[in-house]
This record gives C-alpha cells, sequence and structure tokens, in this order.
C-alpha cells in the first residue's frame, strides 16, 4: 500500500492546497478522470466541513489528510482536532422542510460521490473510500 500524508492549518485557503494534493495523486497514482472528480468534490468538501465545522476556522488547530492506494481503491481520511459532531442524526437535506436551507448537503454529496463513507472518532474522522476500474490493459490509447 501506498501512503501519502498532508497537514494543514484550519484556514478556507488551505483547500487550494488540498486540490493540488489531489491533483499530484492523480497523476502519481494515473487515477481515472470520471473518479477523479468525485474524489475532488468529495474530498475538498470533507476537508472544508473539518476546517468550518471541526475546527471552527481555528488556525492553530490541523486538518490531516492521508491517501492511501491499494489494490482496487483509494482511500482519503480526513481528520480535525475539534469536538466531533453527531453524524447519525444529519437532517435529511432532500426533505421538503430542509430545501431552502444554505447548508447542510456536505455530508449527502460526500456518501454520494464517495463509494464508502466511514466516520469514526465522534466524528472527528472520516474516511472516503474510491473503488478503481480494474485495468483495462485492452491497447487502447487514452487522449
Amino acid at each position: 500500500m501506498k501512503q501519502v500524508k498532508i497537514q494543514i492549518p484550519s484556514l478556507v485557503e488551505n483547500i487550494r492546497v488540498v486540490e493540488s494534493f489531489i491533483d499530484n495523486s492523480k497523476e502519481t497514482f494515473h487515477i481515472e478522470d470520471d473518479i477523479y472528480g468525485n474524489i475532488m468534490v468529495a474530498v475538498t468538501e470533507a476537508v472544508n466541513n473539518a476546517i468550518r465545522h471541526g475546527n471552527k476556522f481555528d488556525k492553530d488547530k490541523n486538518v490531516l489528510l492521508c491517501l492511501s492506494v491499494d489494490e482496487g481503491q483509494v482511500k482519503f481520511e480526513i481528520e480535525d482536532q475539534g469536538p466531533g459532531f453527531d453524524y447519525n442524526n444529519l437532517l435529511d437535506p432532500t426533505a421538503p422542510e430542509n430545501l431552502e436551507n444554505p447548508g447542510g448537503r456536505g455530508i449527502f454529496l460526500i456518501r454520494h460521490l464517495a463509494d464508502e463513507v466511514e466516520f469514526t472518532k465522534d466524528g472527528r474522522k472520516v474516511e472516503l473510500t474510491f473503488f478503481l476500474p480494474p485495468s483495462s490493459g485492452n491497447g487502447h490509447a487514452t487522449a
């Protein structure tokens, strides 16, 4: 298993660092475009949640991002230093009474983009797993 870790202070502008990290990972581990889009949206959303809700924009608190690539899957772990949250009792953003709410869709989105989502450490850590398609090896060149 290959693993890469970065740690960033809880500043919204550090989302750019995360985007570069994901871009570099795409190149390094040959992640296909269709999965890359899901990864970019889900991981940046999870890091944004960690900065905003977990660490409450406290620049003295860090967000740890770990990427591990194993046979057939890529996994991102995002961990903040906040108090955690009750991830089992979130409002349903698709319920009629919540449609007008400006927020509350991040975790819903993450759960739909990642193949597996697991929260641990009282919600301070989330693990996003994306399954990679088997290498086709059919000899077709990709553009």
